[in-house]
């Protein structure tokens, strides 16, 4: 128990901090981002299960040669009022880490969650008094604002997307269909799941500079993937023309962020709400949960900028895919990253 305590915490420093400093510099997820999207995952679930493993495993040390005989223990100590003289000033001190983060993460997740369906409710009710209903197909609508607009709100069968006039007069209708296709892949690969999941993870642990790093990395590789939909029907050509056209809207509508309260969407707010502020997109996520058509960035945003370049630099010189053998290696590295805490934490009571 005790070597497997000090394993997991070094795992769970090495995938706080080097590795996914090492990720979000690496030109590769460029190439196969459905890949390197994977590989976040496994990071972020490896890296928690680690740091919270390893505070419990040293907790639990005195009272078990396992976790399982640990967590028997502890549960004689909680529930029968067993002696609790084995445990130590410091291993009560972890047990308590332990409990408390996991809580903390669990809570931060829901109330993420809470806020982003709030907004997503609020900004329906809105869209339902100032929208109309778009010719471009069912489930689209159209806000009368000069600026270019374009998000998708997600809610199921309630899922719905938002042009602006803006944006309608400024595309043909090839780069239409692009934004809209685009949109679409948002709402059909869910990506708001995974926006929420990572902003949860920025949220609860704010001062690991990763999870900034891991949210925008994760922003970026969801609008790649929503270009390469887009991209099967139409041209390069359409959907930069489409970038660069949005990307032109006035800096007055930052992002093309529009409350319709009459100001800008607040950033505290949307970063609360679980928003991409890393910007890749026409609106990022609003305030109110959405993932825009990830057309344009906010003019004051560095990140946002940063994303634009990356998708237009990635659409103006091509690279071919990871090959099969080294997507397969970064899949079996996911495979591994979540395999290890977990057999760390479970097999040795297995065994015994």
């Amino acid at each position: 128990m005790f070597w497997t305590s000090y394993l997991l915490a070094v795992l769970a420093i090495v995938l706080a901090w080097p590795v996914p400093i090492l990720l979000s510099r690496a030109q590769w997820p460029a190439r196969s981002p459905f890949t390197a999207m994977l590989l976040w995952q496994a990071i972020a679930l490896a890296g928690g299960l680690s740091m919270i493993g390893a505070m419990l495993v040293y907790g639990l040390e005195p009272i078990g040669d396992n976790l399982l005989a640990g967590l028997r223990g502890l549960a004689g100590m909680v529930l029968f009022n067993a002696p609790t003289t084995a445990l130590g000033f410091w291993h009560l001190f972890a047990l308590s880490a332990a409990a408390l983060l996991t809580a903390h993460l669990v809570f931060t997740l829901l109330l993420t969650y809470y806020r982003i369906e709030r907004q997503r409710r609020r900004h329906r009710e809105l869209l339902a008094l100032l929208a109309s209903p778009s010719t471009d197909g069912p489930g689209t609508v159209v806000i009368n604002h000069d600026s270019p607009v374009a998000y998708c709100l997600p809610g199921g069968a309630r899922s719905v997307t938002v042009l602006s006039d803006g944006l309608m007069a400024a595309l043909e209708p090839a780069e239409l269909r692009a934004v809209l296709i685009h949109e679409n892949a948002h709402l059909s690969q869910r990506h708001h799941l995974l926006l929420w999941a990572f902003a949860a993870w920025r949220q609860a642990l704010p001062w690991l500079p990763t999870t900034r790093l891991a949210q925008e990395s994760v922003s970026t590789l969801i609008e790649m993937l929503a270009d390469d939909v887009a991209l099967k029907t139409e041209s390069k050509a359409t959907l930069i023309k489409a970038i660069a056209i949005v990307a032109s809207g006035p800096a007055g509508v930052p992002g093309g962020r529009v409350a319709f309260n009459g100001g800008d969407l607040p950033s505290a707010e949307a970063g609360a709400a679980g928003i991409s502020t890393a910007g890749i997109s026409t609106a990022g996520i609003s305030a109110a949960g959405m993932v825009d058509a990830g057309l344009q960035g906010s003019p004051g945003s560095a990140s946002s900028a940063g994303t634009t370049m990356s998708r237009v630099r990635r659409l103006l010189s091509p690279q071919e895919p990871l090959p099969a053998p080294l997507r397969a290696l970064v899949l079996a590295g996911c495979l591994l990253l979540l395999a290890v805490p977990t057999a760390l934490l479970i097999v040795p009571g297995l065994l015994g």
